[in-house]
């Protein structure tokens, strides 16, 4: 009798968690007064209200920022396009948090639902002193805020899941049939699973060495808060940040890696708007002559790697273009991103990697020296890539073939459909 076969199950790291989309959002999230909205406006370079007072900020205020990359600008400079379209990332500035929220205390609900709504948080400790600026709990402690805001959020998901719980132990009787009886213990095993882990005042995204693959499945259903990816930022004054010293940096970084650890990034909110208010020229020397680097551009591409996000490049006499894909998109759903009908009717990419395109500087040095390539429907595309798709869609009327075009000799978004041309920008 043949032994029987041994299923290994494959091991999940944190990508496998969150929303699999290319339209993914990051939020901002802290204490009132710690410098969030001050961030926003930097980011943005919009500006919304950032008072000194708790709560200035209600509903969430949304923004695309575009992702900084050399690569682009590369593919610019060589191709000198009609039209770029840079990639982006979606921004989104949530109100404070204050002690209690998860029981509703400063609209504390009401702003909770808006985290839970993005797909990755980006904290923003307060690490500056300032007798002007209004701390709601009268001090200054980062990794006490800290505290209050991950333990508001884990709340509130024990909170939804043990709803969940009581709503599945109360279905249970009207599971009709075996396959409905057995999807509900493999659900309800999970639930269990999850219930315990942030009772124990763990967060779920420092799970994932106990999560299966079915646990994963129900956990990205239930968009948990505390599943979701998260970095710090930690605002520090004019002073500290041009000596880059502070009492707290060492503190955080203690707190961070005993709670699964992060990106860390000092930034001075300040600082970032002082620069923004000045002339490029006049910021460019000011800088120059207080030793400083502003920080904003790490944290945007930081940000984007955190949700999982990367891109790939068209790039061609019309127009150069970053895709946001999320990282594990094959070929097929990379092409999907530029219009549905790439994917429907799929043959190949064709791809080289940007440093072998910059190395040779041609596509067709690239070729010559055997870097260019026609990957498959099972190719996993690599932040990067500059790709060609081929495509061969049937049309309905008189059985017309549209097909991708080469590179080399037309880009491919030229052929999309009018109505298609828009969009993804």
């Amino acid at each position: 009798m043949p032994p029987k076969k041994v299923i290994v199950e494959e091991t999940l790291g944190p990508w496998a968690l969150g929303r699999f989309s290319t339209n993914l959002k990051v939020g901002v999230v802290g204490m009132p007064n710690v410098g969030k909205s001050t961030l926003y406006n930097c980011l943005t370079k919009c500006s919304i209200p950032a008072e000194n007072f708790p709560f200035c900020t209600i509903e969430p205020n949304t923004t695309r920022v575009s992702v900084p990359d050399d690569r682009f600008e590369w593919l610019v400079e060589q191709n000198k396009p009609k039209s770029i379209v840079r990639p982006h990332l979606e921004i989104v500035d949530i109100a404070g948090l204050v002690k209690g929220a998860a029981d509703g205390a400063g609209l504390g609900n009401h702003f909770l639902s808006h985290i839970k709504a993005v797909d990755g948080i980006i904290h923003v400790m307060r690490a500056f002193e300032d007798t002007e600026v209004i701390h709601v709990e009268d001090r200054v402690d980062p990794i006490e805020d800290i505290e209050i805001i991950s333990t508001e959020l884990r709340i509130k998901d024990l909170e939804f899941m043990h709803n969940k719980l009581n709503a599945m132990k109360k279905d249970a009787p009207r599971a009709s049939t075996p396959v409905m009886k057995k999807e509900m213990e493999e659900e309800l095993e999970t639930v269990n699973k999850v219930v315990n882990w942030l009772e124990a005042g763990k967060e779920v995204r420092t799970g994932m060495h106990q999560w299966s693959t079915k646990d994963v499945y129900y956990l990205n259903q239930y968009s948990l808060i505390t599943a979701k990816p998260a970095m710090y930022l930690i605002n520090l004054s004019e002073k500290d940040f041009q000596r880059k010293k502070n009492k707290w940096l060492v503190k955080i970084n203690d707190w961070v890696k005993s709670h699964g650890g992060g990106v860390m990034i000092p930034f001075s909110g300040a600082t970032e708007q002082t620069i923004l208010d000045m002339p490029d020229d006049d910021a460019d020397m000011w800088c120059s002559e207080m030793g400083i680097v502003s920080v904003l551009p790490k944290i945007i591409k930081t940000a984007f790697a955190m949700v999982h996000l990367i891109y790939f490049f068209t790039s061609g006499p019309d127009e150069v273009r970053g895709w946001c894909i999320r990282k594990g998109y094959l070929a097929p759903q990379a092409a999907g991103v530029i219009h549905g009908d790439f994917e429907r009717g799929f043959i190949c990419a064709e791809t080289m990697a940007f440093e072998d395109l910059k190395e040779h500087v041609t596509e067709n040095a690239v070729k010559a020296a055997g870097k260019y390539r026609q990957e498959g429907k099972l190719y996993e595309v690599k932040d990067g890539d500059v790709i060609f798709f081929k495509f061969n869609v049937t049309a309905q009327k008189g059985n017309l073939k549209q097909v991708g075009h080469v590179p080399g000799t037309a880009h491919p978004i030229k052929d999309k459909p009018k109505a298609t041309t828009k969009g993804k920008s």
